[in-house]
C-alpha cells in the first residue's frame, strides 16, 4: 500500500512538473510571436518607403541608401531571431532606418512624418546644434544641424561601438569604422573633441566619450550598438499612400552608406 501511495505521488510530482514546463514553453513562445510581429510591422513599413522614395540630392540619396541597408539587415535579423532579444533588435535596426527615411525626406523638402520612438542611447548622445568644420588628418570635417552639399551623410543618434555618437548631418561618416569593425580608433577621441568641445546639444566631453558614457538622460538604454527594445511601437500609426514607415550580430547588411573617404585613422 505504501508503495503504491509512493508511485502516486512521484506521477503527480511528475504531471505538476512537466505541465509547468509546456506552460512556461508555451509562454516564451508566444512572447517570441509577439515580438516578431512587431518588429515585422517596422520592417514592412520601412521597406515601402525604401522601395517608394527616390533621392533628389546627395544627402536624401545617402539617406535612403543607409535606410535600404537597415531593411536588408533588419530583414535577416529578424529571420534569424530565436528570442524575444533577438527580434526586439530587428525591429531597432528597422527603426533606425526610418529614421534615415525621415532625413531623406527633409533633404527633399518633405514633411518628414509621424515621429519615431527613440533609439536606444540617442537621448545621451545628444545632436549637433550648431555647424561646425574642423581640419583633422589633413582634411576637413564638417558637422550641421541641416543637410546640404557640404554635410550629406546622417546619423540619428545613438551608440556606435558603445559610444555615443550625435545625431546630425555630418561631411564623411566618420564613426562608420566603428560600427563596422565593433571597435573606435585612436583617433576618434580627438575628432570628437576638436568637433563638439563646448557644443549645447553635446552635454558630455571626450573623456566621456572615451569611457562610454553619455549625459545619463536615458540611463536605461543599452550601451551596445543602437540594440535593445526601442521603447515604442513604429506602427501605431497609419503613415498610408506610400508614406512612412513601415543589434546580436546577425551579418545583415552593410550599415556604411556609401564609400567612406579620406583615410580616416581607425
Amino acid at each position: 500500500m505504501e508503495l503504491l501511495l509512493i508511485v502516486a505521488v512521484i506521477g503527480a510530482v511528475v504531471f505538476l512538473v512537466s505541465k509547468s514546463q509546456k506552460k512556461s514553453s508555451g509562454h516564451s513562445a508566444n512572447q517570441l510571436e509577439d515580438a516578431k510581429a512587431d518588429a515585422r510591422q517596422a520592417i514592412e513599413r520601412l521597406g515601402g518607403q525604401v522601395y517608394n522614395l527616390t533621392g533628389t540630392d546627395d544627402a536624401s540619396k545617402q539617406a535612403l541608401a543607409d535606410a535600404s541597408e537597415r531593411y536588408t539587415a533588419a530583414g535577416s535579423q529578424i529571420d534569424q531571431a530565436n528570442s524575444p532579444a533577438q527580434a526586439r533588435l530587428a525591429k531597432q535596426t528597422a527603426l533606425e532606418g526610418l529614421y534615415y527615411i525621415r532625413a531623406a525626406r527633409t533633404a527633399m523638402g518633405m514633411d518628414p512624418g509621424p515621429e519615431v520612438p527613440s533609439l536606444d542611447g540617442q537621448k545621451s548622445a545628444g545632436q549637433v546644434s550648431e555647424d561646425r568644420e574642423i581640419e583633422f588628418e589633413g582634411r576637413q570635417v564638417a558637422a550641421s544641424p541641416n543637410p546640404s552639399q557640404r554635410t550629406p551623410n546622417y546619423y540619428p543618434g545613438g551608440r556606435v561601438a558603445g559610444r555615443p555618437v550625435p545625431a546630425g548631418w555630418y561631411s564623411e561618416p566618420w564613426w562608420k569604422p566603428a560600427l563596422v569593425a565593433g571597435a573606435w580608433g585612436v583617433g576618434s577621441m580627438l575628432l570628437f573633441s576638436a568637433m563638439f568641445s563646448g557644443m549645447a546639444g553635446v552635454a558630455y566631453g571626450a573623456q566621456d566619450f572615451e569611457s562610454g558614457a553619455g549625459d545619463g538622460s536615458d540611463a536605461g538604454a543599452d550601451g551596445g550598438d543602437m540594440g535593445g527594445d526601442a521603447g515604442g511601437d513604429a506602427g501605431g500609426e497609419d503613415f498610408g499612400g506610400g508614406e512612412d514607415f513601415g543589434g546580436g550580430d546577425f551579418g545583415g547588411g552593410d550599415f556604411g552608406g556609401g564609400d567612406f573617404g579620406g583615410g580616416f585613422d581607425f
